[in-house]
């Protein structure tokens, strides 16, 4: 599936990292829920239940996991409207019933696993709709309970980030970076909205292993590029400097990135820069954050395979850098070069 909105893409590169979707249930899940959930069983699902109507609204995320020691699910939907759909619980019931239908067709399952549906929202309104399927429904909080128990209810939990403050905002550094991101870019303009996006280069300081913060680097870029619309050329400036100041300076990646920005995004503008210099000859930028991942993921890498990597063109690169945490071997890796 092909996310066009930059928020599905910041979100879905940082969740599709199962260290970083265990760091989040762990700070923000309630204790109810949390202590019927096994972490160590959470897996990412490839599969999307996305039906083709809703994917220009909604990036889902899958996550299989014990719950009360059998298998369940754990469904992160994230909501991106810039307005408030008093017809997500609907879709939220669609999505679980797919799931339930997959599993029962598909894999000819006898009984269905559970579900907890989470919602991530960050529009501009706070979230103020009901987080259950009995309040839509017209007379029934006036049923008995003998009658109630022939209707369909469930809850979902909800998370409206659009009203976090930074003492909020927890967990490792790159659910901080990328929850305070999606608060600020759709809530702050002007100096606030540049001193968000300049914290979160602080944060990164944070992170011990120097190489996943040079590759968060260029993820942040790109969302900032794409959805940081209230920026202006001095407030871009503003970050370039920032970067070249990074003290990741010295790593190639971060040098190239920020030429990129220096020679193409402030010339071309905010949205085109970056892609047209990357397709204008940044390929080795690419080449060099995919080997550096996968080598991360795999160690160290067979050489026919860094051959065809420093041989690809920018879009097969750009598709193993954005699918670089749902690829789980090197075979994967090899089906984008072939």
């Amino acid at each position: 599936m092909k996310l066009q909105n930059p928020h599905d893409k910041f979100f879905k590169e940082s969740f599709g990292d199962v260290e970083v979707a265990k760091d989040f249930l762990l700070h923000y899940c309630p204790k109810e829920v949390l202590q019927v959930l096994n972490l160590d069983t959470l897996t990412p699902q490839k599969d999307s239940f996305l039906t083709p109507e809703l994917e220009e609204s909604f990036s889902d995320l899958l996550f299989k996991v014990d719950i009360c020691q059998r298998e369940g699910y754990l469904y992160l939907l994230f909501e991106h409207k810039s307005y408030l759909d008093k017809g997500t619980i609907l879709q939220l019931l669609r999505y679980m019933l797919d799931i339930w239908e997959a599993k029962r067709s598909k894999e000819r399952v006898k009984k269905l696993p559970i579900i907890i549906p989470l919602l991530m929202y960050h529009g501009k309104k706070e979230w103020q709709l009901p987080t259950n399927l009995g309040e839509l429904l017209d007379g029934y909080q006036a049923l008995p309970d003998s009658i109630r128990a022939y209707v369909p209810n469930f809850n979902y939990l909800v998370y409206d980030f659009s009203q976090y403050d930074d003492n909020d905002i927890r967990g490792t550094v790159r659910n901080r970076i990328l929850f305070t991101l999606f608060r600020d870019v759709q809530t702050k303009q002007g100096r606030a909205l540049l001193e968000a996006i300049l914290r979160a280069f602080h944060y990164l300081g944070e992170l011990e292993d120097k190489q996943t913060a040079v590759g968060y680097i260029e993820t942040m870029l790109r969302y900032i590029y794409e959805a940081g619309n209230d920026l202006t050329k001095e407030d871009m400036g503003k970050i370039i400097e920032r970067l070249e100041n990074h003290e990741l300076k010295g790593s190639d990646l971060v040098m190239t990135l920020a030429e990129i920005w220096k020679n193409e995004g402030l010339q071309e503008g905010l949205q085109q820069g970056l892609h047209k210099g990357l397709r204008q000859g940044e390929r080795n930028a690419l080449s060099q954050m995919a080997t550096v991942q996968l080598t991360q993921k795999f160690g160290e890498l067979p050489e026919e395979l860094k051959q065809a990597i420093s041989q690809a063109n920018v879009e097969v690169l750009n598709e193993i850098v954005a699918n670089i945490f749902t690829i789980s071997s090197l075979d994967d890796a090899k089906s984008y070069l072939s």
